[in-house]
């Protein structure tokens, strides 16, 4: 399937910007635009967000549709890849449907790609906005992905469709290259069917890359991440007699307390990355035993393991496999059997990230009016799978200074408006820097 680029729609007087007789007053136009057309893009986010996108179970092609259909009142076409159902299921979601938008800005210069994704953790309790409501209060707006990262569907739409509006103008900077939207659906179980997808099926491949973040910094690292599934198997008994069984459940216990005691560990080994402190554990979910009167006889838990840069991946996984194996061996009869979930490496920045960086930076500061610094963060994305590809990349969009600030994956997450206004300016220039 050979890519195809759609020439920039027509623009009505709506969406006419100032005349601009240089850089200063191009940035100067873009930031009118966005001013001009920043009601509009709220609604647009408020209608991403009350699409639910739970993940799992991860019924996300509907949430693709509607951004779809909403793109195309912008003049856009939304190409609609939908990854195979047999591979979707296998992987333990129920409809996955990633989009393209690709707008053709001038002949010969580069591609740059901006990528966010829309599937999100369930909204869970605790929550005094409707989770799915979008609710716009005191100059925030509310719901499940309105920060991470449905937020960037629409500073990245925006800042295109500003930059489309001043290319219209007769005076206006002559632009080379494309620009291509990246919406994906797989971010949360580790991207392969979202951006590695569309990569491995030669769908795209941009010259450069931002994808969804936050406003105040521009990461350039993050965090590996290994995901294992470890079921403890024992041998079922009346709890009256529990020395006819294996408990399981007690096995796990020494296993739980061997791996945690790893944290401790961890806390000496430090890396060099800002933003980026140190290994850590986590047990996320365990289940097992059939009823209070019976020894349990299976117990399961998933554990993920966040790593820093500098760890080699393949080093980490043996430790924690040897941790377990030699805590179950202390329970006789016990036995385990470990299932790798997920194996996301770390992102370290391509030498050519250097034009993202400098034009972020140049303009961020300019717009927020303090510096934006470079840093690394704990977390793992969807940016080490174009990195691995050898695009350069960086992690930029609207959003606070942390992710416990936007209460992401918490109850009333949201999104402070401000933020969105201008980091669609920021990204908007730094397209216009990018595309001359």
């Amino acid at each position: 399937m050979a890519p195809t680029s759609d020439a920039p729609a027509h623009q009505d007087a709506s969406d006419t910007v100032a005349h601009p007789a240089g850089d200063d007053a191009a940035y100067a136009a873009l930031d009118q635009w966005i001013d001009a057309h920043f009601d509009e893009e709220v609604r647009f986010l408020q209608a991403l967000v009350q699409v639910p996108t739970d993940t799992p179970p991860g019924n996300n092609a509907p949430h693709a549709e509607r951004t779809a259909a909403l793109l195309s009142t912008f003049g856009w076409h939304a190409e609609q890849h939908a990854v195979p159902s047999e591979q979707v299921h296998a992987y333990g979601l129920q409809s996955l449907t990633n989009l393209i938008v690709r707008r053709h800005l001038g002949e010969g210069g580069r591609t740059v790609a901006l990528n966010a994704h829309g599937d999100v953790v369930p909204p869970g309790e605790g929550w005094t906005h409707a989770p799915y409501g979008g609710e716009v209060l005191d100059g925030k707006l509310y719901g499940r992905a309105a920060a991470v990262s449905k937020s960037d569907f629409a500073t990245y739409s925006f800042a295109l469709r500003a930059l489309e509006a001043l290319q219209q103008q007769a005076d206006a900077p002559s632009l080379k290259g494309a620009v291509e939207l990246h919406f994906t659906y797989d971010e949360e179980f580790g991207g392969e069917l979202g951006p590695g997808w569309l990569l491995s099926q030669g769908l795209t491949k941009p010259d450069l890359l931002i994808a969804a973040g936050f406003s105040y910094e521009v990461v350039t690292a993050h965090n590996g991440c290994l995901q294992m599934e470890v079921t403890v198997h024992g041998q079922m008994a009346h709890a009256a007699i529990p020395h006819t069984g294996i408990d399981a459940l007690q096995g796990a216990v020494a296993i739980l307390n061997a791996l945690y005691a790893q944290n401790t560990l961890y806390q000496g080994i430090t890396s060099q990355v800002p933003g980026i402190t140190h290994p850590y554990l986590n047990v996320g979910r365990i289940e097992g035993g059939t009823n209070t009167n019976v020894v349990p006889g299976k117990v399961v838990f998933k554990l993920d393991r966040r790593m820093i840069p500098e760890e080699n991946p393949v080093e980490v996984e043996a430790s924690i496999r040897r941790v377990i194996t030699e805590a179950a061996a202390s329970v006789p009869g016990l036995r385990v059997d470990i299932k790798r979930l997920l194996l996301a490496q770390s992102l370290q920045p391509l030498p050519g990230n250097a034009p993202l960086v400098q034009a972020i930076q140049k303009h961020g500061e300019a717009i927020f009016g303090q510096p934006i610094p470079t840093c690394g963060t704990p977390l793992y994305t969807d940016v080490r799978l174009y990195c691995a590809q050898g695009i350069p990349a960086v992690i930029y969009g609207a959003g606070p200074r942390t992710v416990f600030e936007s209460n992401a994956k918490r109850a009333d997450e949201h999104l402070v408006l401000d933020d969105l206004r201008k980091a669609t300016k920021v990204v908007a220039r730094t397209l216009l820097d990018l595309m001359r």
